[in-house]
């Protein structure tokens, strides 16, 4: 999965942008609890760390 993909996916859920350091962007929830970092270096996402992100984001 591309990261544009990702992100649309995850603003859809409610995730918004709080902060981006270099090539890391933070995503924080209006109601679920934590942040998730995702990193967005362009290409596809390994699969490891997209089903991490989707885990802590509640989506899987």
């Amino acid at each position: 999965m591309k990261v544009k993909e990702l992100l649309k996916l995850l603003h859809k859920d409610g995730w918004e942008p709080k902060t981006q350091k270099g090539s890391h962007l933070q995503l924080i929830h209006p109601t679920k609890n934590g942040k998730i970092t995702v990193p967005v270096h362009g290409g596809d996402i390994p699969i490891g760390t997209l089903n991490a992100i989707l885990k802590q984001a509640g989506l899987k």
